[in-house]
């Protein structure tokens, strides 16, 4: 995983709002769709933004295509956020 694919990803709020609706389980494109008022084709692009950023897994069967959260790609990120800030790993704050 890249952060600026990821970073990229995420600065989209369309996408954000995927991934709130993908904390739920596993959707389809067609179910994530119902939440937007916009094409299957703007979807599709959304979703291929989020995969190449690791950030969700496709998974085919049959005649669907389902969609989910990467949690440990997510968590990446966090860790390298939570380091970013400072916040304590031990109980102590460490300095640069």
């Amino acid at each position: 995983m890249g952060f600026a694919e990821t970073f990229k990803a995420l600065s989209d709020t369309v996408r954000r709002e995927i991934l709130i609706l993908l904390r739920q389980g596993r959707m389809s494109a067609g179910e994530i769709g119902s939440h937007f008022n916009m094409t299957g084709a703007t979807i599709s692009y959304h979703l291929g933004i989020l995969k190449k950023a690791d950030l969700v897994y496709e998974q085919r069967e049959k005649n669907f295509v389902y969609y989910e959260l990467n949690i440990s790609a997510i968590g990446e990120v966090m860790l390298w956020l939570s380091d970013l800030k400072g916040e304590p790993k031990d109980g102590k704050i460490e300095k640069a």
